[in-house]
């Protein structure tokens, strides 16, 4: 399949170590993902859906013991231990390929090899990169046809002696005490081992696009970064670009997706998708940053997904997609989930194949059961999605879900300080999440799980990359979650959102004021425009412009007490924070004691 010595070295040292019964090269055509759909129905790996109502569809079950990614089972093994950092699990590199090498040898007997070369990326443009994968699943050669850009293009596009990364993977006896994900950066490699789920076992997503990526990019000067890319249209046809940052369970997916509210569709205001998780970031020829987003899918979670939360995210599963852990409705051969709508079906299988009663109290779908769905369904996708430039962006912003300490939003003063506020973000738990409520976890940049170096040299990158640049996109913050004494949200949320987008894209274009605070730039309550907002916070109270004021304030002694955390984050980080962050945060500090 290939002219290049060192891809046909490496997939025959690989054989040789898990001893397959034969190999396939996935060459991404439809004719022979047909026959691999087929054949995984054959096994029971998948099962096929209602064809009328899911044209293309699927279901998968995972093992029960095998349903998330496994943090405490994720390494990153680099030769020196302080090159992983404080925040990431370490492993001897040599270590760890002998601990591997044992899980994996000869897993693959009697079993059919998988050959996937994929590209994150548009094939053939400066931002990609090209990958091969090698698996023993139907149901990850499947994952990897969505997720990825699959096939004989990509082995022409990494020619007769270009690199790729290396990526191996087996379910061995998915046993879950010897299940491991380790990466080495040094050696482009990622092996994963005794999983199914695809967090871990779709090696381009998490593992390539981030872990591996960010460490290419702070060797090559460009960032892989935990972002959705967006695109905002005004009536006049211009269309402004954000990435942003979101830690789990703050909306990131529903903000990709964004449908604005009527009164601004009514005037020409469009959102439009680029990308819902991951962004390549790289300094343009003009001196902007411009962002691709390296996935050709959306691989999101199903429960909660309904018309009002994301009705984008939820026509983007209508055909051609793999629903993983889900209800299966036995009447009509389609699937359900928690929060899809108020009508659980009565004659179903839940997530492990089990008859399913809804009146039970127990949950159909498992609570992090997945679609992987292609990202060309999408109605708002971007018609630069496919653009090898990718866009440039206008604005970076972070968020947190914080009850009283971040404001609505603020803007950073500038790179450096964009930055800081970067670093510190944070997250207050629900009690839905540990049953430990309001405890801060730091999750700078939405990265900590998957920065594939040193914490404190990844926020020094993010510095040197504001220096190279000469037209830096403005860094904001964004917090939907203020509650008020009642502990009621008090911001709408969801597509109302595009509100606080509107000013963030005014401030990028010089044309509305802010008000300068300890932390940075807050609107104006009056220029946060809020024509035909109608919201209950709860009952008998609407929201009104002293509800926004509320939330705009910059409440000190809570800001003071986050300066304690933030000091213990960056001392538990240690001596590589960047001792720009560290006079940062004194300068915030003097600011609040004024």
């Amino acid at each position: 399949m290939t002219q290049n010595p060192k891809i046909n070295a490496w997939i025959k040292e690989m054989a040789e170590l898990v001893n397959p019964a034969n190999i396939v090269w996935i060459d991404g055509s439809e004719e022979q993902a047909e026959l691999l759909r087929a054949e995984a129905c054959r096994t029971g790996e998948i099962f096929k859906l209602n064809q009328e109502k899911l044209p293309g569809c699927y279901l998968h079950r995972t093992a029960v013991n095998d349903v998330a990614r496994v943090e405490n089972r994720t390494f990153i093994c680099t030769t020196k231990k302080e090159d992983a950092g404080p925040t990431n699990n370490w492993m001897d590199p040599q270590e760890c390929y002998a601990m591997m090498k044992k899980l994996f040898r000869n897993s693959y007997t009697g079993k059919t090899m998988y050959v996937i070369p994929y590209s994150m990326g548009v094939i053939g443009s400066e931002f990609s990169k090209y990958g091969i994968e090698l698996t023993d699943s139907i149901y990850v050669v499947l994952n990897m046809l969505i997720m990825t850009r699959v096939g004989t293009k990509v082995l022409e596009a990494i020619g007769p002696d270009g690199d790729f990364v290396k990526g191996l993977h087996a379910k061995a006896d998915m046993d879950e005490n010897n299940r491991y994900i380790v990466h080495f950066p040094e050696d482009n490699t990622i092996w994963s081992v005794n999983s199914g789920y695809g967090g871990n076992v779709l090696l381009g997503k998490k593992c390539f696009a981030l872990r591996i990526a960010s460490y290419l990019g702070r060797n090559e000067g460009w960032m892989a970064e935990h972002m959705l890319i967006l695109g905002i249209e005004n009536p006049q046809g211009e269309v402004k670009y954000i990435a942003a940052a979101f830690p789990s369970a703050c909306g990131k997916t529903n903000l990709a997706m964004l449908i604005p509210p009527e009164y601004y569709r009514k005037q020409g205001y469009k959102v439009w998708c680029v990308g819902d998780d991951i962004a390549w970031i790289r300094k343009g020829p003009d001196g902007r940053l411009w962002a691709m987003n390296p996935e050709n899918g959306f691989f999101g979670v199903a429960p909660g997904t309904n018309e009002k939360s994301n009705p984008n995210a939820l026509a983007t599963t209508r055909s051609n997609t793999i629903f993983t852990n889900v209800v299966l409705n036995l009447d009509d051969n389609t699937v359900w989930w928690e929060g899809l709508d108020k009508n659980p079906p009565k004659n179903a299988l839940n997530w492990k194949g089990e008859k399913w009663d809804p009146a039970s109290g127990e949950k159909g779908a498992h609570p992090n059961s997945r679609f992987t769905a292609p990202a060309i369904n999408c109605p708002c996708i971007s018609k630069e999605f496919n653009n090898p430039n990718g866009v440039p962006l206008s604005a970076i912003i972070f968020g947190g879900r914080r009850a009283k300490t971040a404001p609505l939003v603020y803007q950073s003063f500038n790179w450096e300080h964009g930055t800081f506020v970067g670093s510190i973000m944070a997250s207050e738990t629900t009690a839905a999440a540990t049953g430990a409520v309001g405890v801060v976890r730091r999750d700078p940049m939405a990265m900590l799980p998957f920065c594939g170096y040193n914490m404190g040299h990844y926020f020094q990158h993010w510095l040197n990359m504001g220096k190279v640049v000469t037209n830096q996109p403005k860094i904001f913050h964004v917090n939907w979650f203020r509650t008020n004494e009642n502990g009621k949200f008090v911001w709408p949320g969801f597509g109302e959102n595009f509100r606080v987008l509107e000013w963030i894209i005014k401030r990028c274009e010089d044309k509305v004021d802010a008000v300068e605070t300890p932390i940075g730039y807050v609107p104006k309550p009056e220029d946060i425009n809020l024509t035909g907002l109608e919201y209950e916070i709860e009952p008998g109270h609407m929201f009104a412009f002293e509800d926004l004021k509320s939330i705009l304030t910059v409440e000190k002694e809570y800001w003071l007490e986050d300066v304690k955390g933030i000091k213990e984050f960056y001392d538990m980080i240690g001596d590589t924070v960047p001792a720009e962050l560290r006079s940062q945060l004194a300068a915030l500090e003097a600011r609040l004691t004024k």
